[in-house]
């Protein structure tokens, strides 16, 4: 992975210091690992480079989780400055940490104290596997995805990409209205979509999905990994069967399946083999890229950072989408591979899925939209039914209790005693 930034009127001996510190700071930058073991090399001669007649190209190839480096801070010109990074040593998150230390160390100020190592991390998890989950995981079916040309070389080479948007008004109102409708996360409302794009497409009620999360979750109460950088990345599969076609049924029932996924999925890869996925399509949302990405005087650029990945390489999925905010758009990209799926059917999906998106958020602009799901009233204990007949769309109801035995009896005896 990797970014280009503007580093245009930059001193270079205060950036040399900036990224010295990121290197002493953050284990990750430091990571080896062969396979069965993983360590951290010292931080001496790590630093800001020239490129001397490199290209961008030549950076990304150069980067060596045996060997190292991991990680190479390199100006490609004294505008412009590649910061590449292993994949397994970086994610969504850990680039925010990184340009936010990287502009505060710039700035001579101290970065803020180091949180649990990755190492400790990746050590602590390992004894968190629980086989109990495999009750879960066992129940997501293996769904295949229609192709164009079966047995095709799902190669990098053969990579395209297809991009959908919605507007301005839309996404606002995706991200700060629709959200209480049904007390959803965007990913509840993105995944429904999703699910009816796919049940329509493969002619399944339900279907898999490979869901990516950022994995930094609370599992111990003495690990903070808040600002810890590393690939905490989780990916696993979930089941989702949309079922009515109603929107608000739609959404409350996959809402409901994506909360009975134990841990958020970062137990998965602890018991499972993650090359061997029921399922052909990935989805991950990347959130507001443009919130925290840009500090100080470090702008990220879009122009060519070279080849994160080697052409001949194969791909984990048929179908990989990523979705994010930036310039207050939400943008879809579905990637695919030319040697499997035409454009025209992954063009059809992508469309089909933002028109059923736009009808998810349509409807939960109407006054009649809202109610509660079993998860957001876990001490009733009643199903999606007789909470519906309890509490029906009323978005006034914070929550619901059981009776207390004193509440039960004086229940029973109105009842049994109706004019007493």
């Amino acid at each position: 992975q990797s970014v280009l930034l503007d580093v245009t009127g930059m001193d270079r001996v205060a950036l040399a210091a900036a990224v010295e510190a990121l290197f002493t700071h953050h284990d990750a930058l430091r990571l080896r690992s062969d396979g069965t073991r993983l360590w951290f090399a010292e931080p001496d001669g790590q630093g800001l480079e020239d490129a001397g007649g490199r290209t961008a190209d030549d950076v990304q190839a150069s980067l060596d989780l045996v060997n190292g480096p991991v990680a190479r801070f390199v100006l490609l010109s004294e505008e412009r400055l590649l910061v590449a990074v292993h994949h397994m040593a970086v994610d969504g998150v850990s680039w925010r940490i990184l340009l936010e230390d990287l502009a505060a160390a710039y700035q001579g100020a101290p970065l803020p104290a180091k949180t649990t190592s990755f190492k400790e991390w990746a050590t602590r998890l390992q004894q968190a596997g629980d086989p109990a989950e495999d009750v879960y995981w066992d129940t997501v079916p293996a769904v295949a995805l229609p192709a164009d040309r079966m047995g095709g070389d799902n190669t990098i080479a053969s990579a395209e990409s297809v991009v959908v948007e919605l507007d301005e008004a839309e996404t606002r109102a995706l991200l700060t209205e629709v959200p209480a409708v049904y007390r959803t996360q965007i990913n509840d409302v993105l995944l429904t979509a999703l699910a009816q794009t796919l049940a329509a497409w493969t002619g399944q009620e339900t279907v898999s999905v490979a869901l990516e999360g950022h994995g930094r979750e609370d599992l111990f109460d003495d690990v903070d990994v808040s600002r810890t950088v590393g690939w905490f990345t989780s990916l696993f599969p979930v089941a989702l069967t949309p079922g009515d076609a109603n929107p608000g049924s739609a959404l409350k029932a996959v809402k409901e399946q994506l909360r009975a996924v134990p841990r958020r999925g970062v137990g998965y890869g602890l018991t499972h083999d993650l090359t061997a996925l029921p399922t052909g399509l990935s989805f991950n949302y990347l959130g507001q890229l443009d919130v925290g990405v840009a500090a100080a005087d470090l702008m990220p650029v879009g122009e060519d950072r070279g080849k994160e990945y080697a052409p001949a390489g194969r791909r984990a999925f048929a179908i990989e989408i990523n979705g994010s905010v930036a310039d207050g758009l939400l943008s879809l990209e579905w990637t695919y591979s030319s040697n499997l799926h035409d454009s025209a059917t992954v063009e059809g999906l992508a469309e089909d899925f933002v028109v059923r998106l736009r009808e998810l958020i349509e409807h939960c602009l109407t006054e009649e939209a809202g109610g509660l799901t079993p998860s957001d009233v876990p001490l009733a204990g009643l199903d999606q039914v007789a909470l519906d007949r309890l509490v029906g769309g009323d978005r006034q109801v914070e929550d619901v209790y059981p009776l207390s035995p004193l509440q039960q009896g004086m229940l029973f005896h109105a009842l049994a005693e109706p004019d007493s």
